[in-house]
């Protein structure tokens, strides 16, 4: 019965618009004062929630995204997309979706990303004779590479939420992601590729050639070094995981403040803002599910959800593809993080159950919480792009399904094809 009331009274907050994190307290709250549990409880699975020392890392990441936002690196990496692919047909969607996933990697956000690389492709693209549709389409879906990158706060919620079931190291996670990483991106470029040719999108000239590329490139370097600090230090034991989000904000600070000179006291003042703000969240959401995580493991939720599922079908392949719906339902009305927090307690057990490696789980988690991030009714990725292109969600929904495709064609390349995420961590650990 408590669990019942768990689980209806979050659905309920949910529904009428509640916040997440409100909503996970509540209805924890209700089922203590139910089944006549001391209140304390709550708070004791709040604050230790919240007090572990790897959990650093997600204000200084967040920190480092909000100030490569703010800092002018996005128009660097546009004009090196640019000298790339620039010359293609539908060029400028190719270009957007290098820009993105290069802008990804230094933010970790799909949020940062879209509202970056979204304010100057999209407009652009517009005055080229693109469809609003499709930049804003072709924005979104790239920004979710953000997800999968070495600078994602959220690959540290995901390590942390899997503590106690299995033993995953961040870095482990960051380089399982790499390649699903790379492979999303292939997607992307194919489908934006597709949907140009079809729509008969204009080239922008030739090749402006390797020196201009090197330019541009070298231009866009000290930006996106950030990637190869992160993974280099960790690599050679010079920094932890936790560490690396500290490096991560000086190396925003010198490039953004000294190489770039972009950097305003008073974008500076913004970014601290929205950082503090993000990072409150983010811990509120942290504190709130760890209660609610003792509740569902007090009534053996991932014990009752294998029982049902095997109830059902005892294929691992059926298994996993029930748990990528019930994820991707689950994901259009939950924020990321609070997605992660909330099943991975519930579904990683079943996916171990039923052979599944936790960091290919991982992997899946994640492109199934970026794929909520655009889709509505939060699609909170998608809310932006539509707001830079001035579209309407539902505009842009009629023309998502080939961007969807190659999402949901990664989605499943890396649930049923282990080694595009275990294959780097099993060489780098040799």
């Amino acid at each position: 019965m408590e669990l019942i009331l768990l689980s209806i009274t979050f659905t309920l907050f949910l529904l009428i618009g509640v916040p997440v994190a409100f909503a996970i307290g509540l209805s924890s709250i209700a089922t203590i004062l139910y089944a006549g549990l001391p209140m304390l409880v709550v708070f004791q699975k709040m604050v230790g929630g919240m007090q572990v020392f790897s959990f650093l890392a997600i204000p200084f990441f967040i920190f480092a995204g909000e100030l490569m936002l703010y800092g002018g690196i996005a128009d660097r990496i546009v004009r090196f997309a640019n000298s790339l692919v620039g010359h293609v047909r539908g060029g400028l969607g190719m270009s957007n979706v290098i820009g993105c996933t290069l802008f990804g990697g230094v933010a970790g956000s799909p949020l940062a990303d879209v509202s970056a690389m979204g304010s100057v492709m999209i407009p652009l693209m517009k005055r080229e004779g693109y469809d609003a549709d499709y930049a804003v389409n072709v924005t979104t879906h790239a920004s979710l590479v953000g997800a999968l990158m070495p600078t994602s706060h959220n690959i540290i919620i995901l390590v942390l939420s899997m503590a106690g079931i299995a033993s995953v190291s961040v870095f482990g996670m960051i380089l399982a992601c790499l390649i699903p990483a790379l492979l999303l991106t292939v997607s992307n470029l194919t489908a934006a590729y597709l949907v140009a040719v079809k729509r008969g999108y204009p080239t922008r000239g030739d090749f402006a050639g390797w020196g201009e590329v090197a330019r541009a490139f070298a231009a866009a370097l000290p930006g996106l070094m950030i990637i190869v600090i992160i993974l280099t230090g960790i690599l050679s034991g010079v920094f932890t995981a936790t560490e690396s989000a500290a490096t991560a904000v000086l190396w925003a600070l010198i490039v953004t403040g000294f190489v770039y000179r972009s950097l305003s006291f008073k974008h500076f003042i913004k970014a601290c803002a929205k950082a503090c703000k993000t990072t409150g969240v983010v811990l509120l959401l942290i504190g709130i599910s760890a209660a609610f995580g003792y509740f569902i493991a007090l009534y053996e939720v991932p014990q009752l959800t294998g029982d049902w599922m095997k109830s059902l079908t005892n294929s691992p392949w059926l298994i996993f593809l029930m748990v990528n719906v019930l994820l991707f339902v689950l994901g259009t009305f939950l924020d990321m993080a609070a997605t992660i927090l909330i099943c991975t307690p519930i579904f990683l057990p079943i996916c171990m159950q039923f052979g599944m490696n936790p960091m290919t789980f991982g992997v899946m988690m994640l492109i199934n919480c970026a794929l909520g991030l655009n889709t509505p009714p939060v699609g909170t990725t998608q809310f932006v792009g539509c707001a830079i292109g001035g579209i309407s969600v539902g505009q842009v929904m009629r023309t998502i399904w080939p961007f969807y495709g190659a999402l949901i064609a990664t989605l499943f390349l890396v649930t049923y094809v282990p080694a595009f995420s275990l294959w780097l961590p099993s060489l780098m650990t040799k």
